[in-house]
């Protein structure tokens, strides 16, 4: 069916109360792109050059003028609009040159730079409202987002190294992996924790106005703060504590919400800093060697933990519960007074790090043994290993017989032709010298035949007590009527037969070598038994029953948990089906690969999702599931327009590599599992791509489908919806999005999210 479409913006018009306090008046400024050719176009500024501009506006402990100084320029503008590029490390990302063009082809950086300095900036033409079901969602426009982005870029040269080391979230390099690292490898014994939540309040008036104090302390720029008030006015920014918002890639999001959060948290974290500080110092850390006294009495000094990521907070003790008691209350006292905060009691709660496990950053944590996480070999892993010992002596053994044929093989030649050159000639006649290779060969076949026969005692044995017992040459009314050298001769012999023949110091060396083995295994499950009873680790889990949960409601598997077609997705092609499930088992792995049970998760990524797959595509062609893999194989194999294989799930040898190794900050699943983009068919001229500077006109037009939509569920509804998993807002149901071949491949694969793209610029079906 062919279909017209046409651009849609709303432009959000309000009154705007911020303004009147301010001097000068915001006037309408146009986005139009301006055909004037800049004859020095303005180059992004680096991250280094960056910083050197920034801290120098630092005087008297507080930055200074940093909107019309630093934000404002251009070049700032520009390296924005740089770290905006859909998948920036990609190799065809735009130059320089190149960005500046696609950048001035939407607006005049150098004119958005005069109006951010003279605070003539006007956010609502920069603004676009929609609305479902009475929820209303504002959305930036492209140029509203740089400016975002570049007050970002300044926040964090302004705040990231003043936090404090266990906040997580919204910093470089400190991201979901880095703080699951950080609980598995620093905790030790904890005892009792608890994990602060909230009531999903959003940020409000008073919210808004201590942060805006917060921020003053560092920051002299009554413009800057008045930015950041202006986009919580308009609804641009949005924080609500305790939901599901945070690194997901929802539109919903903004990129400047994870640094305000940290900056708003800021000073809860150097008062628990403070006191953990403060604890260390009255417990002391001492050498392994000295925690264990002369009544074999261990200590184990008390010790605090905490980890915050952006509104997630977890505490740990390996102190009593009086302690963690007090610190809890400590707490809920702080940020409920404090920072005006709505604590959720019912989930903060304290809870035993032993015998409970608590759920904290969509994983569930628990204190257990070493053994527990790298548990002994069991009696069926030990017979397995002697098995595969026992077939490799086997092939060795057969190996080592063909190397004796074929030797004997090559010593006959050999000598076949020693034997023909003797007959045809009186001598040894050769055209090139092979002596000293044939020599070689033979003295390298002994010393292998002699290794080989002294790595067997038995025979050691028989052939010194046939070569050394019972001779008569031993007695000596033999002996002396001999000759002296023919007994010299013989004790020479017999010196030899004991020295090389003797199988007692082989012998020996090898219950030597047995009694040391086992030594060493006794000393290994006496230390494995010591730790399991004084020692106490982190496992990180990944809630497999919510992956489960979420695997059934999306539709990869059925009542039963068999996998099964979803039918909405026969609308794309072969590819895009495709790459919709790696995507999604990609996101799972890269989230859970740090988790002790990822075995779990592998088996729903290699065959809930890839059967649903297989099923998915021949429900397509309406054929069987056998014809699919046969089509397909098992490894969802695809050719291009080129005829080049493609492979873009996953493979079974992919999966099984993978583990806790890759420590970045991932991507949640939430965005890919929630979204279906259904390609239509329209007679209407291309548009350009609605990625972030995107100038390709070769694009396809596609539909957005919501899983929340589609199932007629609330996600705010716990019972049918899964917990900890979010949804994007449902006013971009139905909206339909050109996006390039390039950059549906990146949405798809989840290179990228709707975070990377332009959704004011949506079509609207007339």
């Amino acid at each position: 069916m062919l279909v017209n479409f046409s651009r849609s913006t709303f432009p959000l018009i309000t009154k705007n109360p911020f303004l009147s306090s301010i001097p000068l008046l915001f006037l309408h400024s146009s986005s139009s792109p301006t055909n004037t050719p800049t004859l020095n176009p303005p180059k992004p500024l680096s991250k280094p050059h960056l910083e050197s501009l920034v801290l120098g506006r630092y005087s008297h402990g507080k930055f200074s003028d940093l909107v019309p100084n630093v934000v404002a320029l251009p070049a700032v503008l520009l390296a924005a609009c740089q770290n905006l590029v859909p998948n920036n490390a990609a190799i065809d990302a735009p130059r320089p040159p190149e960005l500046f063009q696609s950048v001035s082809k939407k607006f005049s950086v150098e004119k958005m730079g005069r109006e951010i300095s003279h605070n003539r900036f006007d956010f609502e033409a920069c603004s676009v409202k929609m609305a479902d079901k009475g929820e209303f969602l504002v959305l930036p426009s492209l140029k509203l987002k740089v400016l975002i982005e570049a007050i970002r870029m300044v926040l964090e040269i302004v705040y990231d190294e003043r936090f404090v080391t266990f906040s997580y979230g919204g910093r470089v390099g400190m991201g979901k992996h880095t703080a699951i690292r950080y609980l598995k490898n620093s905790v030790e014994n904890p005892t009792w924790w608890f994990s602060v939540g909230f009531n999903g309040e959003k940020f409000g008036c008073q919210h808004v106005d201590k942060l805006c104090l917060f921020m003053e302390e560092k920051i002299d720029d009554k413009v800057l703060i008045g930015f950041v008030k202006r986009l919580f006015e308009l609804g641009v920014v949005q924080i609500q504590l305790g939901g599901c918002f945070f690194g997901r890639g929802f539109p919903q999001e903004s990129g400047l919400s994870s640094i305000l959060v940290n900056v708003y948290f800021d000073g809860f974290d150097r008062e628990l800093q403070e006191m953990r500080l403060l604890k260390n110092r009255e417990n002391p850390k001492f050498e392994s060697n000295d925690l264990v006294s002369e009544d074999d009495v261990f200590y184990k000094p008390v010790r605090m933990y905490a980890v915050r990521y952006l509104d997630e907070i977890l505490v740990i003790t390996s102190g009593s519960k009086t302690l963690t008691m007090d610190l809890k209350n400590w707490a809920v006292r702080y940020l409920e007074e404090k920072l005006e905060l709505k604590v959720d009691r019912v989930k903060t709660v304290i809870h035993s790090a032993v015998s409970e496990k608590i759920d904290f950053m969509g994983m569930e944590l628990q204190a257990v043994p070493p053994s527990v996480l790298r548990p002994p070999m069991s009696e069926k892993a030990i017979r397995a290993r002697k098995k595969y010992l026992r077939q490799k002596e086997v092939r060795a053994l057969e190996l080592r017989n063909a190397r004796e044929r074929n030797r004997k093989k090559l010593g006959m030649k050999i000598f076949g032709h020693l034997f023909k050159k003797v007959k045809r000639s009186d001598g040894f006649k050769f055209e090139y010298q092979i002596e000293n290779e044939v020599r070689k060969m033979f003295s390298t076949w002994a010393d292998e035949v002699v290794k080989e026969f002294f790595r067997s005692l038995d025979e050691r044995w028989a052939w010194h007590r046939k070569l050394s017992a019972g001779h008569f040459l031993s007695l000596r009314h033999i002996r002396d009527q001999l000759p002296q050298e023919l007994v010299d001769a013989y004790d020479n012999f017999q010196e030899q037969v004991d020295k090389h023949l003797s199988p007692v110091k082989a012998r020996k060396a090898l219950e030597e070598e047995e009694r040391r083995k086992e030594e060493e295994e006794e000393r290994k499950y006496a230390k494995r038994t010591v730790e399991d009873l004084t020692r106490l680790c982190m496992k990180v889990d990944a809630p497999i029953e919510l992956v489960r949960k979420a695997v059934r409601l999306v539709g990869f598997t059925n009542h039963m948990g068999r996998p099964r077609p979803i039918c909405l997705l026969t609308a794309l092609e072969d590819a895009d089906i495709i790459k919709w499930y790696a995507g999604v088992g990609r996101r799972w792995l890269d989230f859970f690969c740090c988790c002790h049970n990822f075995k779990m998760v592998k088996t729903v990524v290699t065959y809930h999702l890839r059967f649903s797959c297989i099923l998915t595509l021949a429900e397509k062609h309406e054929t069987s599931k056998r014809e699919a893999i046969k089509h397909y194989s098992k490894d969802l194999k695809i050719f291009d327009t080129s005829g080049n294989e493609e492979v873009h799930f996953p493979t079974e040898r992919e999966v099984k590599m993978m583990g806790d190794k890759n420590l970045s900050d991932p991507k949640n699943v939430d965005g890919a599992l929630s979204l279906a983009l259904i390609r239509l068919a329209s007679d209407e001229p291309p548009y350009s791509c609605v990625a972030h500077f995107c100038e390709r006109t070769d694009t396809t037009i596609y539909r957005l489908r919501l899983l929340q939509k589609r199932l007629d569920v609330n996600p705010l509804n716990e019972e049918k919806w899964v917990r900890a998993i979010g949804a994007i807002h449902g006013s971009l149901n139905l909206k339909c999005l050109p996006l390039c071949p390039d950059h549906i491949h990146d949405l798809y694969m989840g290179k990228i999210t709707l975070q990377d793209i332009d959704c004011t610029s949506f079509l609207d079906v007339d």
